[in-house]
């Protein structure tokens, strides 16, 4: 309590003599002939979002740049040996770097202050959730790697004013995983780095692009999504072994229709929306539902058929025969009498007297008529029987092909996921 404070300290004196005639408007060099060099460092936090729909990309990254300043140095001796110090980063020249795939900035901290050394280096360091453009490609869903880019340049200045450089090498950074969170579905695998001068309306320009190479982790799609699939496409294609002609055909597949639609449904929630491609295991699936409408659809053309085959053939060849004898008129038909109608054409054709041998001849053709126009419809249905199994057979060996494929092609992108 009874120790003087100093009216002048050496923090304050600093700060007045860094400040007091600096503008911050100008670029920090004496001989504006030289560059001012920016050094860049990214390290990826966290993947937050991946929006295949709107095609975008939401990361936590911890950015750092350092610069040199040359009206920012002083000597420690003359300071009480400071050698650091920390300045408000609105009263200094920083370089305007920008993020050229920036959609929005959210939830970024915003950090007022810099630090600076004795030497006038200046260090930038921040959190920043960054909101970019990124070309998703969601045709190998689940198993799915992503390459997004972040392009840092300066908005204004050429490479002559302002240049960019790496802090560290770009083999420490590309496999530089200690800040990433690895409990999310994506997996950090790696961020390469790539230094590039490209001509703009204004001369050359410098940037630097880290690519951050992401990858998701599929198994939980793999158990409520892919599993699932072939289940139900197995289950599709044992409805295959059902004969043709049972119509119990029809509502097995019909019931497997629904669980489709049902599955598509749920299917459509998980899946990742994308107008530039379509999942492959949406492609499939796909398929599989149009074999199986096409396969129901040849099941009820075929009972139907059978149907109209068994009602024109069965009866009208016999109604002569079951017609009463009226001795003071012409026969007619039970079932006509009771409609007031008269007999077919075809049974008045063959009406005879009772009793002679004329109505037996004419009774047996009757039969012989029958018989002959029963065999024609079991020949005709024999032969659609034949063409509609042979139609079945190829369909069946078109499902189990494209499963195959299906199936090849999942433990295909599986194992390029495994090994990149």
């Amino acid at each position: 309590m009874d120790m003087p404070h100093p009216t002048n300290p050496a923090l304050y004196r600093l700060t007045k003599h860094l400040l007091q005639k600096y503008h911050k408007a100008v670029r920090p060099v004496h001989d504006w002939t030289e560059a001012t060099t920016v050094y860049l460092d990214v390290l990826v936090h966290a993947i937050l979002d991946v929006d295949a729909q709107n095609q975008k990309l939401k990361t936590s990254i911890w950015y750092h740049e350092v610069w040199d300043d040359e009206f920012l140095s002083w000597n420690p001796s003359m300071f009480d040996e400071i050698r650091e110090i920390s300045l408000p980063l609105s009263d200094i020249w920083a370089p305007d770097i920008i993020i050229k795939e920036l959609v929005d900035f959210e939830g970024s901290p915003n950090l007022l202050y810099v630090y600076v050394n004795s030497s006038g280096t200046i260090k930038n360091s921040k959190p920043i959730q960054v909101v970019s453009a990124c070309s998703l490609e969601t045709y190998a869903f689940p198993f799915d790697i992503q390459n997004c880019s972040l392009t840092f340049s300066s908005a204004l200045h050429t490479v002559h004013d302002v240049n960019l450089a790496f802090l560290r090498s770009r083999g420490d950074m590309k496999h530089d995983k200690k800040e990433f969170l690895n409990d999310s579905e994506w997996e950090l695998l790696s961020v390469s780095s790539s230094h590039n001068i490209l001509q703009s309306y204004a001369g050359e320009a410098a940037q630097i692009q880290f690519h951050v190479v992401i990858r998701r982790r599929p198994l939980v799609y793999v158990v409520s999504l892919l599993i699932p699939s072939i289940f139900l496409m197995l289950v599709d294609l044992g409805s295959f072994y059902l004969p043709p002609t049972c119509r119990a055909r029809i509502v097995f597949k019909t019931s497997v229709l629904v669980g489709y639609t049902v599955f598509r449904v749920n299917m459509s929630d998980e899946m990742p929306r994308n107008a530039l491609s379509t999942p492959l295991i949406g492609v499939f699936f796909a398929v599989c539902m149009a074999f199986l409408v096409i396969s129901l659809f040849k099941s009820i053309l075929l009972v139907r058929f059978l149907h109209d085959e068994w009602s024109t053939g069965q009866e009208r060849p016999l109604l002569c025969l079951q017609g009463v004898t009226d001795a003071d008129g012409p026969r007619t038909d039970p079932r006509a009498q009771l409609a007031g109608a008269t007999e077919p054409p075809f049974c008045q054709e063959h009406q005879v007297q009772p009793g002679t041998m004329k109505e037996v001849w004419f009774q047996l053709r009757s039969i012989s008529t029958y018989f002959q126009t029963w065999e024609q419809a079991e020949q005709q249905e024999v032969t659609w029987l034949a063409l509609l199994q042979r139609f079945d057979r190829l369909l069946f060996q078109a499902y189990v092909v494209v499963l195959g494929l299906y199936a090849v092609t999942l433990c295909s992108l599986w194992a390029l996921w495994a090994s990149s």
